[in-house]
């Protein structure tokens, strides 16, 4: 993807779907559309949850029966050993793997019905994704890279996505990177722009995979801090898969997983 393509597009406010006046600075999670602000609905609805893979000797069971219900403002870490589902569960939520049994609904929409283009759509303006690795675009810089949802879904007029991309850099702080690329960026720098990227389109649900993972343990603890800000301060909603204890230690509850199956 060409840079300018990416950064510079000039989209028509007239065309936008999301706000039009709003603070450029604003980290608000929105409601779903039609609900009342005060209904006390869950953001995350699982019943009967199952998801079987193909294997050379047979189906394998990654999750099975999952009952889950987790409200807005929760800040939820899902643990458990290496195979035992946790990768799965949440690329469910994401919408990137396909139930194979029960019911799936996240931030209001449930997700069995909607075909692929609903799946992107939906995806792009109610959740925020966090990964190990980053996934930043190496040929954009990092306000280019926090930008790129909002050009990609036009859920801001065009002339304010530099400047809310600029005020996110500045919440998560690292301002001062705003115009590198991310090879010069440490990782805890290219992390927290990962975090304000998919903090663009200011989503319902902020979905995080092992996000301190290639980190050392300050950067870690800083990261886990400034997303325990965010669900304390925004009301935002993280859900986490993990392995440190310190993500634990700040999530408001844990979900342990076994054999694909929900322990606690």
């Amino acid at each position: 993807m060409r840079r300018a393509t990416a950064s510079r597009r000039a989209d028509s406010p007239n065309g936008t779907t999301g706000p039009a006046n709003g603070d450029a600075s604003r980290l608000a999670v929105p409601t779903v559309p039609g609900m009342p602000s005060n209904t006390p609905s869950p953001i995350v609805a699982l019943r009967g949850l199952g998801k079987t893979f193909p294997a050379a000797a047979g189906r394998v069971q990654a999750l099975a029966g999952i009952d889950l219900a987790i409200d807005r403002g929760e800040f939820v870490a899902i643990t458990g050993a290496s195979g035992s589902g946790k990768t799965t569960l949440l690329h469910l939520l994401a919408g990137i793997e396909r139930a194979s049994e029960g019911e799936i609904t996240v931030a209001g929409t449930a997700l069995n019905g909607l075909d692929e283009r609903a799946l992107t759509a939906w995806r792009g303006d109610a959740l925020g994704i966090v990964f190990q690795f980053f996934q930043l675009l190496p040929t954009l810089t990092a306000i280019e890279n926090v930008m790129l949802p909002m050009d990609l879904r036009r859920r801001w007029p065009a002339a304010q996505r530099r400047p809310r991309a600029q005020s996110l850099l500045e919440r998560l702080g690292v301002a001062d990177q705003a115009d590198k690329f991310p090879a010069a960026m440490s990782g805890g720098q290219q992390q927290r722009v990962a975090l304000a990227r998919a903090l663009a389109n200011a989503p319902s649900l902020l979905l995080a995979d092992e996000p301190t993972g290639n980190l050392d343990s300050r950067s870690a603890g800083a990261l886990l801090d400034l997303l325990a800000g965010l669900v304390r301060d925004d009301g935002l909603t993280v859900v986490m898969v993990s392995h440190e204890l310190q993500a634990r230690d700040r999530a408001s509850r844990t979900i342990r997983l076994a054999d694909g199956r929900l322990l606690s």
